[in-house]
């Protein structure tokens, strides 16, 4: 039954919204090895996806989830960045940026398509498909409680409504 749900999504990544579960997936991780977004149940989770490694605003974006997010007393939360960029440059990047929550590698953009946030043509170039900057903030037992979604990848989010939403979950 999860494998047809997921194929669902897959077809028609508009139904992931606020108040459904969250589509189950499995990615590599930047140690080369799969994790499953259910490996993190039982924690408020934060999805950020964004659309790549060693770009500006994804360094502060990361960085402030690092910083802020990540600090937040009694939420028992979990930051997770997807990116299409491979695990080893995923690596790269959260060894610079001292990043304290896992990056995964959505390489084969399944994931992206899976949660709806596909970017085609990123930074003009044509067939360049990478995620929408985007934040899904999933309840204890998986549920879409937040989802913030931007068409364009110079907007940030905003951090303060994403630590408000969360600490709602406590």
């Amino acid at each position: 039954m999860l494998i047809f749900h997921d194929l669902f999504f897959l077809i028609d990544g508009a139904m992931v919204e606020v108040g459904v579960i969250a589509p189950g997936f499995t990615l590599i991780g930047t140690d080369m090895k799969p994790k499953k977004l259910t490996d993190w149940k039982g924690k408020n989770i934060v999805l950020a996806f964004f659309p790549g490694a060693f770009t500006g605003i994804c360094k502060k974006e990361m960085c402030i989830l690092r910083d802020d997010l990540a600090k937040l007393e009694g939420v028992n939360a979990q930051i997770i960045g997807i990116s299409v960029n491979d695990p080893f440059s995923q690596k790269a990047f959260s060894e610079e940026n001292l990043l304290t929550f896992p990056l995964l590698c959505d390489y084969n953009r399944e994931v992206i398509k899976l949660y709806d946030v596909v970017q085609l043509d990123f930074a003009g170039l044509k067939g360049y498909v990478t995620a929408k900057r985007s934040i899904f903030i999933l309840d204890k037992d998986m549920k879409i409680r937040y989802k913030w979604v931007s068409n364009d990848a110079r907007i940030e989010p905003n951090y303060e409504e994403v630590k408000k939403e969360l600490t709602i979950l406590v």
